[in-house]
């Protein structure tokens, strides 16, 4: 049957050592999953039940970044405090409801580097009103993402360095050993909100150290056994 207008293309993510894509279906993020990422913005990292929210799925907000190359991040409108946070994305290959943490781990298919990228300022503005997320966190260009690594390759990267510089000089720190719930805990408690299914995105959490950039800065984010993500603010 026919559309009255053209659909949206599907957003494909280039999967490492091959030549597929992996189909982007939806982009969900956790907020607040590092203890001391929680204390910088101002909140006790007790551990409480996680909390989500979600990015746009399609190619305006979903900027796929092949390997050896840097993507070119508009700085975006409206916003006079511009920020990275940087994350271990989660890829779904198997979907599935109220999934146990135990068998979480057969549901992923791979993982990748990604900048949760964020308008602060307007993030924080909605948060002390009460109101939704999306003008701080859902934009154009807001979710930047490396190549995938199947899980079969690279192990479940529990206890993996991040690191992420901006020019050269290292802003974040950590490893995914200090996330406060596990992707396993994580993928159980989303497929007890929502039905997963393939083609699902989990940005897992920041840890300490965000912080605004500006128009002809880069960003340089290496996850052990991931191939790394750069990107330029433009």
């Amino acid at each position: 049957m026919p559309y009255v207008i053209p659909p949206s293309p599907v957003v494909g993510l280039p999967v490492d050592g091959t030549d597929a894509l992996f189909p982007v279906r939806r982009v969900y993020c956790v907020g607040r999953n590092y203890a001391a990422h929680v204390r910088e913005m101002g909140f006790d990292p007790s551990r409480e039940p996680p909390f989500f929210f979600c990015k746009p799925n399609d190619d305006a907000s979903v900027v796929p970044v092949p390997a050896g190359t840097v993507a070119t991040l508009p700085y975006p409108p409206q916003t006079g405090d511009y920020h990275y946070e940087a994350e271990l994305v989660v890829a779904i290959g198997q979907g599935g409801r109220d999934i146990a943490v135990e068998q979480a781990a057969q549901h992923i298919y791979g993982y990748a580097a990604g900048l949760d990228m964020t308008r602060r300022d307007l993030q924080i503005a909605a948060r002390d009103k009460g109101r939704p997320w999306e003008t701080g966190k859902a934009f154009d260009y807001s979710a930047p993402i490396g190549p995938l690594r199947r899980r079969a390759d690279v192990g479940a990267l529990d206890g993996a360095s991040l690191v992420l510089e901006v020019d050269g000089q290292v802003r974040q720190q950590s490893t995914t050993a200090h996330l406060i719930w596990s992707v396993e805990e994580i993928i159980s408690r989303l497929s007890a909100l929502f039905a997963l299914e393939a083609g699902d995105l989990v940005f897992t959490g920041t840890p300490e150290g965000v912080g605004a950039v500006s128009p002809g800065q880069t960003l340089a984010l290496r996850i052990d056994g991931l191939a790394p993500l750069a990107a330029r603010i433009a």
